[in-house]
């Protein structure tokens, strides 16, 4: 085991390079897995929106690691709890992993949420895996007393292996479906327009929004939050080659004050969580 000093805007983040033994390998979708593993320096250092990348295989092919969010840290029994899809090699090769086998974890990284504070309204709005860095952040916010309006959606009814979690932490989730399997038939963004337009839902007008989904999802939402002025705060996904600022292949563009109008920030130092009005979503 070792630790590594990762330079998050100046600031010297302790991550941890170790062996993290697999407890539980579980199959919770179409797709979709649940991993926990026994990983006590990075779960007592672990934010929610923080990451963690992984090695999938000892072997030199894939070479490189894959980034994933964490779903869940308990720091009393040092577990890490990672929701995954297979998207890939790399991730078919992860669900294939057993309990008792270890794999190189490097983690946390990256910069988390920024919690509200005691009392403010709070909205959440999650999307298909996007979900998984959410469910960290709901049991914090569960854990201070802070209420929230949460919105989740998916695909369809198998991929939302969340809910009974998330209402376990006493949030009741307005959930929406694309084949309307469960909840509200169509976007989670329509829902969530419908129900900021309608006259007849008292719609609380967030402190913080939190989002984390897919690109066209983030681009909706922000256009959204944007005209009603409501602040909030973006988990953006990108491949990510390193995961430590090296490589340059999870940039994304920030809006800025000089001659472009923009800059590129790393998803994996500067993130993967962004105050979502300093994104450039014309190209994001």
């Amino acid at each position: 085991m070792g630790s590594i000093g990762t330079s998050v805007k100046g600031r010297v983040e302790l991550s941890f390079l170790i062996d993290a033994l697999v407890i539980k390998q579980e199959r919770v979708g179409p797709g979709l897995y649940f991993m926990e593993l026994q990983a006590p320096e990075i779960a007592r250092k672990a934010v929610p929106g923080q990451f963690v990348h992984m090695q999938v295989s000892r072997e030199l092919e894939p070479l490189l690691r894959r980034p994933f969010s964490i779903y869940n840290a308990d720091q009393d029994k040092g577990r890490l709890e990672l929701l995954y899809q297979v998207v890939g090699k790399g991730t078919e090769i992860l669900s294939k992993a057993a309990p008792g086998q270890n794999l190189s974890v490097l983690g946390p990284l990256g910069r988390g949420f920024v919690l509200p504070e005691k009392g403010q309204k709070v909205m959440v709005v999650g999307g298909g895996i996007g979900i998984a860095p959410l469910v960290f952040l709901l049991k914090e916010l569960a854990a201070g007393g802070i209420s929230a309006e949460v919105y989740l959606g998916a695909r369809t009814k198998t991929c939302l292996p969340s809910l009974s979690q998330v209402g376990s932490m006493g949030f009741q989730p307005k959930v929406a479906s694309d084949d309307g399997t469960i909840g509200y038939h169509g976007q989670i963004t329509a829902l969530l327009e419908r129900d900021m337009a309608d006259t007849a839902i008292a719609f609380l007008k967030p402190d913080m929004a939190y989002a984390c989904g897919p690109k066209p999802m983030l681009k909706s939402l922000a256009r959204l939050l944007l005209a009603k002025h409501i602040p909030f705060q973006v988990s953006l996904e990108e491949h990510m080659g390193c995961g430590v600022g090296a490589c340059l292949s999870c940039a994304c563009k920030i809006k800025a004050n000089n001659q472009e109008g923009y800059l590129y920030r790393h998803v994996c130092v500067n993130g993967p969580v962004f105050p979502g009005e300093e994104v450039v979503w014309d190209e994001a």
